[in-house]
């Protein structure tokens, strides 16, 4: 060889990769972000909040006072178990679903997506069983993957999660010598259904998991996105705190950017928790934790989430009277009563082949159903988000879904 240096080929450490390496693929939600860039096309697909509801100026002035006053100390490092008066306004927020805790039942951490973690990496070991709603949150099934933790779907209807079902799971997995470590659901407004658990099923639920020693892990992002606010559903949490470990996130009331969330959890847990957490980020954002602490402590918080349920309420009428126009026989869809999503079951004929792929040919993207389950699934249906799309948007989105589905 001659003009140059010899090129020294890189090695492949692939092959060194741990087995749990194989669950840490691309999100199917993740993937569709890119093609929603394009231009032309509408995105149904991302189940975003609504910035522009927030009071810029004032969120700017309270970071900048933050900052001239406090620099030194919200810059520096922190405590692994959150700002001093963020677990106390946790409470508060959560006593507006009725539940009643104490501050040393709260870990903050680094978003309610770090929690789903942490919990999982303290309960499971590799082998064991997680019971989930079927479809499930998308990032839940990255989480327990990650783990090498089995997931054992029940499937949910119009009234969530059905209590027997999850009975009948639970013992049959054991029968079986299997261990099931926890039951994962998200009662509010589900992500990826948009379904709410009844109150009925919720005190049921509780009971069979108490009766059999097994964990609930109650995941609640959207428990004060509900569009009738004068009633509210009790958490899982406020009915058995000993059975029930409660996720929560400041991402849908306020920021998802500063990646600020919490477990409500017995404090032996708790504590377990927070030393779990110090292992991976020593602590969540200082600054992150104390302007959210900040805002939502302020008098601009409930006016600036008043006016985002309304706006989601809004264009969930859109979708709905949208699917109610466009779309052909054959398609059902839940119908929500707050949060970001609606769910489409697709009969079979209409829900064939690479539904993403198909979606953008006609200039839309959507999350296909089949992403939602963890057993890989080939599901005829498909997950559509309204939060963060104009009502013009959705309804040409719904129309151009419609017609991908006519053909």
């Amino acid at each position: 060889m001659t003009g140059g240096a010899a090129v020294t080929p890189r090695p492949d450490h692939t092959a060194l990769f741990a087995h749990r390496s194989e669950e840490f693929r691309p999100s199917p939600v993740r993937a569709v972000f890119e093609i929603a860039m394009r231009p032309g096309i509408i995105s149904l697909a991302g189940g975003n909040p609504d910035m522009s509801v927030l009071p810029h100026d004032v969120v700017a002035a309270m970071a900048a006072r933050i900052l001239a006053e406090r620099g030194t100390e919200v810059l520096q490092y922190g405590s692994g178990a959150g700002v001093e008066r963020l677990p106390g306004l946790v409470v508060e927020l959560m006593r507006l679903q009725g539940t009643e805790t104490a501050p040393d039942t709260i870990q903050i951490t680094a978003g309610s997506q770090a929690g789903l973690d942490l919990v999982t990496k303290l309960f499971c070991d590799p082998g064991d069983v997680v019971v989930a709603e079927g479809p499930t949150y998308v990032g839940a099934l990255s989480v327990f993957g990650s783990y090498e933790v089995e997931i054992a779907h029940v499937d949910v209807d119009e009234d969530g999660l059905d209590p027997e079902a999850v009975a009948e799971r639970i013992d049959g997995l054991r029968a079986a010598g299997r261990r099931v470590k926890f039951v994962y659901t998200v009662p509010n407004f589900s992500n990826p259904t948009g379904v709410t658990t009844t109150e009925e099923r919720r005190r049921r639920l509780v009971e069979v998991c108490a009766e059999r020693g097994v964990l609930i892990l109650e995941d609640d992002p959207y428990a004060l996105l509900g569009f009738d606010r004068a009633h509210r559903l009790p958490s899982l949490y406020s009915l058995d705190p000993g059975t029930v470990i409660h996720l929560g996130s400041f991402s849908k009331i306020f920021s998802p950017g500063l990646r600020v969330g919490w477990i409500a959890a017995a404090p032996a847990v708790r504590a377990r928790l927070q030393i779990a957490a110090e292992a991976v980020t020593i602590h969540p954002s200082v600054l992150g934790q104390e302007l959210a602490a900040e805002y939502v402590g302020s008098e601009h918080w409930r006016p600036a989430l008043d006016r985002a349920v309304e706006r989601y309420r809004s264009r969930c009428a859109a979708m709905m009277a949208a699917l109610e126009q466009e779309m052909p026989e054959g398609v059902r869809w839940t119908r929500p009563a707050g949060g970001f999503f609606t769910w489409l079951d697709l009969d079979p004929a209409l829900g064939h082949g690479d539904l993403l792929g198909r979606a953008v040919e006609h200039g839309v993207v959507l999350v296909p159903g089949g992403a939602c389950y963890a057993d890989g699934r080939a599901s005829a249906s498909l997950r559509l988000a309204y939060s963060a799309t104009s009502e013009e948007d959705i309804t040409e989105g719904v129309r151009r879904v419609g017609e991908m589905l006519r053909r």
